[in-house]
């Protein structure tokens, strides 16, 4: 007997008016915005310019889309294919169906050629991008609760879900794992251990994304084997197993194999310096008769934007020639600070490079 359960919607869509908003695309749109905002914030601590995370998921987005529907499809065939299936059903994302590893794979490919484009390094952007990325994965799992899908094995644990009639895998079972849930809470805990890593032991470019890779495959193994969904199977293992288990291999590889450069987050007065951070107006003061007087601005804070990004930047690599020599000491601190008088913007070349406007501030390599 179920003494307690998680009840499921009534309905995954509401109209407003004549056009349907679905709670599986809103969830979805949500966990974007969320990606984007805080890869922005990201990149701006790392000497970047934040809207680079809008321009690289103008990409990135319909390119995973696209590939979580093919993997998704490709995986199961016979919702479309078979003898009960609809190929017109393939288009129909708003039902449900989109494959993570789609989704990953048809993502990489748009932000790399959006890296690309914009000359920046792919390995940079994406440690920014993955606490970003999983909390957007976090977000996208209550999708799945809407339309009561991908949901466990039946159980009467009281946090287990209750499936209407219509949706249920057998017609004389109420309550299932809600494994929907188990990945919502997975992810929060994959994004909390990126953000501490990220903050006390920075890892080498590439690295946190690797380790982002490596910890939600991870959960996804033991996910997966609580689902029993259709899906296709080897060798009894059900096909998105056997995907976990060789992709958090790999990540792991990379993790312990891949030595790259450090970035180091930089300082708030440099990311001023670069033009990153928008100073709000302040009110110029008044004299005695409450006429605006010709008080002086306060150093800092009154000249936010730069005449040009080419200007910003030198002025960031001016604050870590003056630091240089102090935190390094002796000779090596002024060879360190004759590397960092170079300019900045525009001067890498290759796949680390940054456009011009969008510089970033270079350290020395950590010792």
């Amino acid at each position: 007997m179920v003494f307690a359960a998680i009840p499921s919607p009534s309905r995954g869509v509401v109209h407003l008016g004549p056009v349907p908003l679905r709670a599986y695309a809103l969830m979805i749109i949500i966990g974007i915005v969320v990606a984007v905002v805080v890869t922005g914030r990201r990149l701006r601590a790392r000497g970047m310019d934040p809207a680079i995370a809008g321009e690289i998921a103008y990409w990135a987005v319909p390119f995973g889309i696209v590939g979580a529907r093919i993997y998704h499809v490709l995986s199961t065939p016979d919702a479309y294919f078979g003898e009960h299936g609809h190929v017109a059903d393939v288009v129909k994302i708003w039902n449900g169906g989109l494959g993570i590893w789609g989704a990953i794979a048809g993502g990489a490919l748009g932000a790399w050629l959006a890296a690309r484009r914009l000359g920046i390094s792919l390995a940079l952007f994406a440690d920014a991008a993955a606490p970003g990325i999983i909390l957007a994965q976090a977000i996208g799992r209550w999708g799945n609760w809407f339309n009561q899908e991908l949901y466990g094995k039946p159980t009467t644990l009281p946090w287990a879900v209750r499936i209407d009639p219509e949706h249920r895998a057998d017609p004389g079972v109420a309550t299932y794992q809600p494994t929907f849930l188990y990945e919502f809470l997975w992810n929060l805990v994959v994004a909390g251990i990126l953000l501490v890593v990220d903050r006390r032991h920075r890892l080498g470019r590439g690295r946190l994304f690797a380790l982002y890779v490596a910890l939600y495959t991870f959960g996804r193994l033991w996910i997966e084997m609580l689902r029993i969904d259709t899906a296709d199977e080897i060798l009894g293992l059900r096909v998105n197993i056997w995907t976990s288990a060789i992709v958090c291999v790999g990540a792991v590889v990379a993790l312990l194999v891949v030595r790259r450069p450090v970035d180091p987050d930089v300082s708030p007065e440099e990311q001023r310096a670069l033009g990153l951070v928008q100073e709000r107006p302040r009110r110029q003061p008044t004299d005695a008769g409450g006429e605006p007087g010709s008080g002086t601005r306060t150093a800092g804070a009154a000249d936010a934007s730069p005449a040009s990004a080419g200007s910003a930047a030198s002025a960031g690599s001016a604050a870590h020639a003056v630091r240089a020599p102090a935190r390094e000491g002796g000779a090596e601190g002024a060879e360190d600070a004759s590397r960092a008088e170079q300019p900045v913007a525009g001067a890498e070349t290759g796949a680390g490079a940054v456009p011009s406007g969008r510089a970033r501030v270079e350290r020395p390599p950590a010792t």
